[in-house]
């Protein structure tokens, strides 16, 4: 009986491996190796993304990322970036709010001999400012949205999702900032 079994090749021949074994035919290093990319390979990557990134810029369709593509997407640009927008100013007023935080503190004594806390009071002042800068913003941003809607849904009949978002966070953006860069002067009238 020892011989058919031997004969048929029921076994597997080889002895099992050990654990340490199998571990370290298992083993791979957790960052895989560099590959060495030639000089010419470099120029032409470097060269590649500086195409895409003026193509970006200047907003040609195919360098756009998905949210930036289409016909309804150019126009919510050119509408925002047409205008003044309050939330473009929050980003110098943030700044502004964090350099009075650096504002050491000393006290004042005023005429009834009331002692106060002199940069405090203007940290507290310009603190509540932009809570209400950005509130403004907020409407005006909620307003330019629906406006915004009103013109596309006669232009192009069906609006896409996500407009009035993206018309918001590009209006909260610095002008000098966004990307796409604005195609349109404050003030050009958009159709």
């Amino acid at each position: 009986m020892t011989e058919s079994t031997e004969n048929t090749g029921a076994g597997k021949g080889r002895a099992t491996p050990s654990r340490k074994e199998r571990e370290a035919a298992r083993k791979r290093p957790l960052v895989p190796a560099r590959t060495k990319l030639s000089k010419e390979d470099r120029r032409k990557r470097a060269e590649q993304r500086m195409t895409a990134r003026a193509g970006l810029e200047a907003g040609e369709e195919r360098y756009l990322p998905l949210r930036d593509k289409g016909p309804q997407k150019r126009m919510v640009r050119d509408i925002v970036d047409a205008r003044f927008t309050v939330g473009e100013f929050m980003i110098p007023l943030m700044f502004a709010v964090i350099i009075m935080t650096f504002i050491p503190d000393y006290n004042a004594v005023d005429a009834n001999g009331k002692v106060t806390s002199v940069a405090a009071t203007l940290q507290l002042t310009v603190l509540i400012a932009l809570y209400g800068f950005f509130l403004v913003g907020f409407i005006d941003a909620l307003i330019m949205g629906r406006k915004i809607t009103k013109r596309l849904q006669a232009k192009f009949g069906e609006v896409e999702k996500g407009v009035r978002w993206y018309a918001g966070v590009r209006a909260f953006q610095f002008r000098p900032l966004r990307v796409p860069k604005p195609r349109v002067a404050r003030g050009d009238v958009v159709e």
